[in-house]
């Protein structure tokens, strides 16, 4: 019995020694084989930034990476461009180097008729910058209307194009008489809004806004000179051209909504419905001034319906709204807040 528990105490003993043994093997061959998988993870992660650092960023990266100026640098060199371009224009159809007569030229011969449809349509665009003007004046001094203008929600911005385009279509909807009449009414309507859309800029402040209206009175001015000046048909061709621009500006305006002003693309956007836009109205003035006269030149006498200065006269007031919130926005430090 004793020489059996001899046997056995040493076997056991043996057992346990083993069986510490391999524990030892397997706590060590662990350690190992953890060291060697800290080892090729740190190396594939080595790699990994390795080839990240190295490769070229892809097309995301770039568009919304941190914009570096240079989308307003373009715009801004895109409007200087088209300024030397109308000063140009301006000299050398203003001296008579045109061989063909323009406006100015043919004005001489004009019956009275047409005479009386460019001053009528000149009248209406006056007063409907009057109207414009007096209706911002009366709802920036109201904090409830100007709350109301002011509200960013889906929900406001909806409504206000749906007034403005709205009101729009049912003035050029309406047939033009004499006196006063229902068109008389619904294009009061039509400044009054568009004025209480523009109120909200009383905040840029006066001097800048009186700014604003001085440059747009001169880019005005020098433009419909030009188109004067310039033969007859020279700008009537550009409608296509024009439209097709019409959808890129007011697709980047919407686009400028959604993005950040600090990306790359956000500042491309906000440089082509600034400074894009700026020069495609300035182009649109040009187009739309020679089909004022085009039309009053050509239209009949004694139409079913008469000659509408009312319709005549809202072009080139869209166009001189969008030219002066533009500048507005631009005096108002827009441009160099985004670089």
């Amino acid at each position: 019995m004793a020489a059996a528990l001899f046997i056995v105490r040493p076997t056991l003993h043996l057992l346990n020694k083993n069986a510490c043994l391999k524990t030892s093997l397997l706590s060590v061959k662990n350690s190992m084989a953890n060291q060697s998988k800290t080892y090729a993870n740190e190396g594939r992660s080595a790699f990994r930034r390795s080839r990240l650092s190295t490769r070229s960023p892809t097309l995301k990266e770039r568009l919304m990476a941190p914009q570096q100026g240079t989308a307003i640098n373009l715009g801004q060199g895109l409007l200087l461009g088209a300024s030397a371009f109308g000063i140009g224009s301006l000299c050398y159809y203003g001296l008579g180097l045109s061989s063909q007569p323009g406006a100015v030229e043919k004005s001489m011969i004009w019956p009275q008729h047409v005479k009386d449809r460019i001053k009528s349509t000149y009248a209406y665009f006056g007063g409907s910058m009057i109207i414009t003007a007096a209706s911002a004046y009366a709802v920036s001094q109201s904090p409830k209307l100007l709350n109301l203008m002011m509200r960013n929600s889906w929900l406001a911005i909806g409504a206000t194009f749906a007034a403005m385009i709205g009101s729009g279509m049912i003035v050029r909807s309406m047939p033009y008489t004499e006196g006063i009449s229902g068109k008389h009414l619904a294009w009061l309507a039509h400044c009054g809004i568009m004025g209480a859309v523009v109120a909200p800029m009383c905040f840029i402040g006066g001097p800048i806004l009186m700014r604003a209206a001085w440059y747009t009175a001169g880019i005005v001015g020098g433009l419909s000179t030009v188109a004067a000046c310039a033969p007859s048909e020279k700008f009537l061709y550009m409608g296509g051209p024009l439209a097709c621009g019409l959808g890129v500006v007011f697709a980047a305006s919407l686009g400028s909504m959604f993005l950040p002003a600090t990306t790359a693309l956000g500042a491309g956007l906000y440089s082509i419905s600034m400074y894009g836009g700026l020069v495609l109205f300035g182009a649109f003035l040009l187009y739309d001034t020679q089909k004022i006269v085009h039309k009053a030149e050509n239209y009949p006498v004694y139409a079913y319906r008469p000659y509408d200065p009312i319709n005549a006269s809202i072009s080139i007031y869209l166009d001189t709204m969008n030219i002066f919130i533009r500048i507005a926005t631009l005096l108002a430090g827009g441009g160099s807040k985004r670089k």
